[in-house]
Protein backbone atom coordinates (compact mmCIF):
# COMPACT_ATOMS: atom_id res chain seq x y z
CA UNK A 1 0.00 0.00 0.00
CA UNK A 2 1.13 3.28 -0.81
CA UNK A 3 1.64 5.56 2.55
CA UNK A 4 3.04 9.80 2.90
CA UNK A 5 5.83 10.28 4.92
CA UNK A 6 7.56 13.80 6.00
CA UNK A 7 10.98 12.10 6.34
CA UNK A 8 12.70 15.50 7.90
CA UNK A 9 11.51 19.12 7.50
CA UNK A 10 10.34 20.21 4.19
CA UNK A 11 10.78 16.93 2.30
CA UNK A 12 8.59 14.23 2.24
CA UNK A 13 7.78 10.88 -0.07
CA UNK A 14 5.51 8.10 -0.62
CA UNK A 15 6.67 5.19 0.31
CA UNK A 16 5.64 1.15 -0.44
CA UNK A 17 4.45 -0.13 3.07
CA UNK A 18 2.25 -3.42 4.24
CA UNK A 19 -1.20 -2.94 4.94
CA UNK A 20 -1.72 -4.50 9.18
CA UNK A 21 -3.31 -6.94 10.04
CA UNK A 22 -6.27 -6.23 12.94
CA UNK A 23 -5.33 -7.09 16.53
CA UNK A 24 -8.25 -8.51 18.60
CA UNK A 25 -10.45 -5.81 19.29
CA UNK A 26 -9.83 -3.80 16.45
CA UNK A 27 -10.72 -2.88 12.71
CA UNK A 28 -8.57 -2.60 9.31
CA UNK A 29 -10.05 0.33 8.12
CA UNK A 30 -9.21 1.51 3.88
CA UNK A 31 -8.44 5.39 4.56
CA UNK A 32 -10.65 7.66 2.59
CA UNK A 33 -9.98 10.94 3.31
CA UNK A 34 -7.50 12.81 5.51
CA UNK A 35 -7.63 16.41 6.55
CA UNK A 36 -4.15 18.64 6.93
CA UNK A 37 -4.21 20.22 10.80
CA UNK A 38 -1.64 22.77 11.49
CA UNK A 39 -0.01 20.21 13.41
CA UNK A 40 0.88 18.48 10.41
CA UNK A 41 2.12 22.02 8.78
CA UNK A 42 4.05 22.51 12.25
CA UNK A 43 5.59 18.98 11.54
CA UNK A 44 6.73 19.16 8.02
CA UNK A 45 8.21 22.81 8.90
CA UNK A 46 10.53 21.52 11.39
CA UNK A 47 8.49 22.50 14.15
CA UNK A 48 6.72 20.45 16.27
CA UNK A 49 8.50 19.28 19.23
CA UNK A 50 6.76 15.99 19.64
CA UNK A 51 7.91 14.33 16.36
CA UNK A 52 9.96 12.50 15.59
CA UNK A 53 11.41 11.57 11.43
CA UNK A 54 10.03 10.24 9.58
CA UNK A 55 6.38 10.56 10.17
CA UNK A 56 3.46 9.23 8.55
CA UNK A 57 1.06 12.33 9.34
CA UNK A 58 -2.61 12.57 9.65
CA UNK A 59 -5.22 12.45 12.46
CA UNK A 60 -8.53 14.13 10.80
CA UNK A 61 -9.93 11.00 8.93
CA UNK A 62 -13.03 9.15 6.94
CA UNK A 63 -12.86 5.62 6.32
CA UNK A 64 -14.42 2.80 5.53
CA UNK A 65 -14.24 -0.77 7.51
CA UNK A 66 -12.56 -3.20 5.12
CA UNK A 67 -12.36 -5.85 8.08
CA UNK A 68 -13.37 -6.95 11.56
CA UNK A 69 -10.42 -8.27 13.54
CA UNK A 70 -11.10 -10.64 15.95
CA UNK A 71 -13.98 -9.64 19.59
CA UNK A 72 -15.48 -6.87 17.21
CA UNK A 73 -18.93 -7.24 16.19
CA UNK A 74 -21.92 -5.13 16.28
CA UNK A 75 -22.58 -2.08 15.62
CA UNK A 76 -19.34 -2.50 13.68
CA UNK A 77 -19.63 -4.05 10.12
CA UNK A 78 -17.49 -3.89 7.10
CA UNK A 79 -18.54 -1.14 4.27
CA UNK A 80 -19.70 1.23 6.99
CA UNK A 81 -17.99 4.60 6.99
CA UNK A 82 -16.63 5.96 9.94
CA UNK A 83 -14.62 8.69 11.76
CA UNK A 84 -11.92 8.16 14.40
CA UNK A 85 -10.49 9.21 17.50
CA UNK A 86 -6.96 9.74 17.59
CA UNK A 87 -5.45 10.05 20.81
CA UNK A 88 -4.90 6.80 23.12
CA UNK A 89 -4.57 7.33 26.89
CA UNK A 90 -2.85 4.99 30.11
CA UNK A 91 -6.04 5.39 32.22
CA UNK A 92 -3.52 6.11 35.21
CA UNK A 93 -2.06 9.28 35.03
CA UNK A 94 -3.56 12.15 37.20
CA UNK A 95 -5.69 13.22 33.86
CA UNK A 96 -7.42 9.76 33.37
CA UNK A 97 -7.93 8.76 37.11
CA UNK A 98 -9.91 12.43 36.86
CA UNK A 99 -12.09 11.32 34.33
CA UNK A 100 -10.25 13.59 31.77
CA UNK A 101 -8.24 10.93 29.35
CA UNK A 102 -8.42 13.83 26.42
CA UNK A 103 -5.13 15.33 28.47
CA UNK A 104 -3.61 11.90 29.46
CA UNK A 105 0.06 12.82 30.01
CA UNK A 106 1.15 9.80 27.95
CA UNK A 107 -1.61 10.78 25.14
CA UNK A 108 -0.03 9.56 21.41
CA UNK A 109 -1.79 11.18 18.89
CA UNK A 110 -1.88 9.62 15.64
CA UNK A 111 0.58 11.74 13.23
CA UNK A 112 2.24 13.22 15.89
CA UNK A 113 3.65 10.76 18.26
CA UNK A 114 2.79 7.68 16.48
CA UNK A 115 2.55 7.45 12.83
CA UNK A 116 -0.77 8.33 11.34
CA UNK A 117 -3.77 7.92 8.84
CA UNK A 118 -2.47 8.91 5.47
CA UNK A 119 -1.55 5.51 4.10
CA UNK A 120 -4.16 3.73 2.06
CA UNK A 121 -5.02 1.26 5.60
CA UNK A 122 -5.12 1.70 9.09
CA UNK A 123 -5.87 -0.60 12.21
CA UNK A 124 -7.44 0.78 14.98
CA UNK A 125 -8.87 -0.14 18.29
CA UNK A 126 -12.91 -0.32 17.29
CA UNK A 127 -13.68 1.68 20.85
CA UNK A 128 -12.01 4.75 18.78
CA UNK A 129 -14.59 4.76 16.25
CA UNK A 130 -17.87 6.73 15.00
CA UNK A 131 -20.46 6.39 12.86
CA UNK A 132 -22.75 9.11 11.54
CA UNK A 133 -25.82 8.10 9.37
CA UNK A 134 -25.89 10.26 6.42
CA UNK A 135 -22.85 12.56 6.59
CA UNK A 136 -20.38 12.90 3.60
CA UNK A 137 -16.71 11.24 3.79
CA UNK A 138 -15.79 15.08 3.40
CA UNK A 139 -18.19 15.62 6.99
CA UNK A 140 -16.34 12.62 8.33
CA UNK A 141 -13.24 14.06 8.15
CA UNK A 142 -13.86 17.42 10.02
CA UNK A 143 -15.15 15.94 12.80
CA UNK A 144 -12.19 15.89 14.51
CA UNK A 145 -10.95 19.35 14.23
CA UNK A 146 -14.10 20.69 14.97
CA UNK A 147 -13.75 18.43 18.37
CA UNK A 148 -11.09 20.45 19.46
CA UNK A 149 -13.37 23.99 19.26
CA UNK A 150 -15.85 21.90 20.79
CA UNK A 151 -14.40 20.91 23.94
CA UNK A 152 -13.02 25.08 24.41
CA UNK A 153 -16.08 25.83 24.51
CA UNK A 154 -17.29 22.80 27.40
CA UNK A 155 -13.82 24.00 29.20
CA UNK A 156 -15.23 27.58 29.13
CA UNK A 157 -18.46 26.31 30.42
CA UNK A 158 -20.43 28.97 28.06
CA UNK A 159 -23.69 29.50 29.02
CA UNK A 160 -26.64 30.30 26.39
CA UNK A 161 -27.10 34.67 26.06
CA UNK A 162 -22.64 34.79 27.80
CA UNK A 163 -20.85 36.48 24.90
CA UNK A 164 -17.74 35.05 24.05
CA UNK A 165 -15.07 36.51 22.24
CA UNK A 166 -13.35 34.14 19.53
CA UNK A 167 -9.79 35.09 18.68
CA UNK A 168 -9.65 32.88 15.15
CA UNK A 169 -12.05 31.35 14.13
CA UNK A 170 -11.21 27.76 15.26
CA UNK A 171 -14.08 27.42 18.18
CA UNK A 172 -16.77 29.54 16.66
CA UNK A 173 -19.36 26.44 15.87
CA UNK A 174 -18.58 24.94 19.56
CA UNK A 175 -19.31 28.25 20.80
CA UNK A 176 -22.43 28.50 18.68
CA UNK A 177 -23.88 25.09 19.38
CA UNK A 178 -24.18 26.28 23.23
CA UNK A 179 -26.19 29.65 22.21
CA UNK A 180 -23.44 32.02 23.28
CA UNK A 181 -23.07 35.68 21.41
CA UNK A 182 -20.11 34.94 19.17
CA UNK A 183 -17.91 37.63 18.45
CA UNK A 184 -15.39 36.05 16.13
CA UNK A 185 -11.96 37.75 15.64
CA UNK A 186 -9.78 37.65 13.14
CA UNK A 187 -7.58 39.39 10.79
CA UNK A 188 -8.93 37.98 7.27
CA UNK A 189 -12.52 39.03 5.93
CA UNK A 190 -13.24 36.09 4.62
CA UNK A 191 -12.49 33.85 7.22
CA UNK A 192 -14.58 36.32 9.04
CA UNK A 193 -17.77 36.10 6.70
CA UNK A 194 -16.95 32.22 6.95
CA UNK A 195 -17.32 32.19 10.79
CA UNK A 196 -20.82 33.70 10.88
CA UNK A 197 -22.09 31.39 8.36
CA UNK A 198 -20.51 28.62 11.06
CA UNK A 199 -22.62 30.82 13.74
CA UNK A 200 -21.11 33.98 14.85
CA UNK A 201 -23.57 37.11 15.61
CA UNK A 202 -20.78 39.76 15.27
CA UNK A 203 -17.23 39.83 13.49
CA UNK A 204 -14.28 42.22 14.12
CA UNK A 205 -10.68 42.63 11.95
CA UNK A 206 -8.46 43.28 14.46
CA UNK A 207 -6.24 44.81 12.07
CA UNK A 208 -8.45 47.00 10.99
CA UNK A 209 -10.92 48.19 13.89
CA UNK A 210 -10.40 49.27 17.34
CA UNK A 211 -10.45 45.67 19.52
CA UNK A 212 -11.35 47.22 22.27
CA UNK A 213 -13.84 49.70 21.21
CA UNK A 214 -15.76 47.20 19.11
CA UNK A 215 -15.58 44.29 22.01
CA UNK A 216 -17.63 47.27 24.10
CA UNK A 217 -20.24 48.29 21.61
CA UNK A 218 -21.00 44.31 21.74
CA UNK A 219 -20.53 43.93 25.03
CA UNK A 220 -20.58 46.70 27.50
CA UNK A 221 -18.53 45.24 30.39
CA UNK A 222 -16.18 42.88 28.02
CA UNK A 223 -16.83 39.22 26.87
CA UNK A 224 -17.98 36.99 29.55
CA UNK A 225 -15.57 34.56 27.91
CA UNK A 226 -12.54 34.52 25.53
CA UNK A 227 -11.22 31.53 23.42
CA UNK A 228 -7.58 31.97 22.07
CA UNK A 229 -7.35 29.37 18.96
CA UNK A 230 -4.58 31.62 16.86
CA UNK A 231 -1.04 31.14 18.99
CA UNK A 232 0.51 34.66 18.96
CA UNK A 233 1.10 36.38 22.20
CA UNK A 234 -0.47 39.43 21.28
CA UNK A 235 -4.17 37.43 21.44
CA UNK A 236 -2.79 35.54 24.24
CA UNK A 237 -2.89 38.97 26.00
CA UNK A 238 -5.70 40.64 24.19
CA UNK A 239 -8.02 37.90 25.66
CA UNK A 240 -7.29 38.71 29.48
CA UNK A 241 -6.81 42.19 28.83
CA UNK A 242 -11.00 41.97 27.30
CA UNK A 243 -12.38 39.60 29.69
CA UNK A 244 -14.69 40.76 32.00
CA UNK A 245 -14.21 41.14 35.64
CA UNK A 246 -14.45 37.17 36.99
CA UNK A 247 -14.80 35.99 33.26
CA UNK A 248 -13.19 32.70 31.87
CA UNK A 249 -9.89 32.72 29.45
CA UNK A 250 -9.54 29.38 27.29
CA UNK A 251 -6.70 28.61 25.29
CA UNK A 252 -6.32 26.26 22.92
CA UNK A 253 -3.31 26.77 20.81
CA UNK A 254 0.10 26.75 21.59
CA UNK A 255 2.15 29.92 21.44
CA UNK A 256 5.74 29.54 20.04
CA UNK A 257 7.53 32.37 22.28
CA UNK A 258 7.79 33.24 25.83
CA UNK A 259 3.67 36.06 26.52
CA UNK A 260 4.55 38.54 28.84
CA UNK A 261 1.35 39.53 30.60
CA UNK A 262 0.26 42.14 32.87
CA UNK A 263 -0.39 39.61 35.54
CA UNK A 264 -2.05 42.07 37.93
CA UNK A 265 -5.30 41.41 35.76
CA UNK A 266 -5.18 37.54 36.99
CA UNK A 267 -5.98 38.83 40.29
CA UNK A 268 -7.48 42.15 39.95
CA UNK A 269 -10.23 40.14 37.22
CA UNK A 270 -9.98 37.64 39.13
CA UNK A 271 -10.13 35.13 36.30
CA UNK A 272 -10.39 31.38 35.21
CA UNK A 273 -7.92 30.49 33.23
CA UNK A 274 -7.91 27.45 31.36
CA UNK A 275 -5.99 24.97 28.88
CA UNK A 276 -8.08 23.03 26.29
CA UNK A 277 -6.69 20.29 24.93
CA UNK A 278 -7.81 17.43 22.42
CA UNK A 279 -11.63 16.77 23.16
CA UNK A 280 -13.95 14.27 25.34
CA UNK A 281 -17.77 13.70 24.75
CA UNK A 282 -17.83 16.05 21.53
CA UNK A 283 -17.42 14.22 18.54
CA UNK A 284 -21.71 13.54 19.30
CA UNK A 285 -21.81 17.10 19.54
CA UNK A 286 -19.90 17.81 16.16
CA UNK A 287 -21.71 15.01 14.55
CA UNK A 288 -25.39 16.20 15.21
CA UNK A 289 -24.67 19.66 13.96
CA UNK A 290 -23.08 18.36 10.91
CA UNK A 291 -26.03 16.14 10.16
CA UNK A 292 -28.63 19.34 10.67
CA UNK A 293 -26.78 20.79 8.43
CA UNK A 294 -25.39 23.92 10.25
CA UNK A 295 -21.72 23.82 9.14
CA UNK A 296 -20.24 24.88 5.93
CA UNK A 297 -18.54 21.80 5.20
CA UNK A 298 -17.87 22.57 1.56
CA UNK A 299 -16.82 26.41 1.68
CA UNK A 300 -13.93 25.00 4.64
CA UNK A 301 -12.47 23.14 1.95
CA UNK A 302 -10.04 24.83 0.62
CA UNK A 303 -8.12 22.19 -1.13
CA UNK A 304 -8.87 18.24 -2.20
CA UNK A 305 -5.50 16.68 -3.85
CA UNK A 306 -4.48 12.78 -4.61
CA UNK A 307 -1.73 10.84 -2.21
CA UNK A 308 0.62 12.05 -4.45
CA UNK A 309 0.54 15.24 -4.58
CA UNK A 310 -0.19 15.98 -0.97
CA UNK A 311 4.03 16.75 -0.21
CA UNK A 312 3.23 19.87 -2.99
CA UNK A 313 0.26 20.78 -0.96
CA UNK A 314 2.02 21.30 2.23
CA UNK A 315 4.73 23.31 0.59
CA UNK A 316 2.14 25.74 -0.88
CA UNK A 317 0.34 25.82 2.48
CA UNK A 318 3.86 26.85 4.23
CA UNK A 319 4.50 29.58 1.57
CA UNK A 320 0.92 31.16 1.86
CA UNK A 321 -0.77 30.06 5.16
CA UNK A 322 -3.09 32.78 4.86
CA UNK A 323 -4.78 31.14 1.69
CA UNK A 324 -5.36 27.91 3.31
CA UNK A 325 -8.69 26.85 5.58
CA UNK A 326 -8.54 23.06 5.07
CA UNK A 327 -6.97 20.77 2.42
CA UNK A 328 -7.98 17.62 2.10
CA UNK A 329 -6.32 14.87 0.44
CA UNK A 330 -8.58 12.33 -0.86
CA UNK A 331 -6.84 8.60 -1.04
CA UNK A 332 -9.27 7.89 -3.50
CA UNK A 333 -8.18 9.96 -6.27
Amino acid sequence: MKAFYITQPGETEIRDAAPPTPAEGEVLLKVRRVGFCGSDLNTYRGRNPLVEYPRIPGHEIAATIAELGPGVGEPWRTGMNVTVSPYTNCGACPSCRRGRPNACQFNQTLGVQRDGALREYIAVPAGRLYHAEGLSLEDLALVEPLTVGFHAAARAELAGGEAAAVFGCGAIAGAAFRHAEVVAVDIDDAKLALARRAGARHVINSSRDDLHAALRQIAPDGPDVCIEAVGLPATFRAAVEEVAFTGRVVYIGYCKEPVPYETKLFVQKELDIRGSRNALGDFLDVILILQAGRFPTREVITRVVGINQAGQALADWDSNPAAVTKILVDLDA
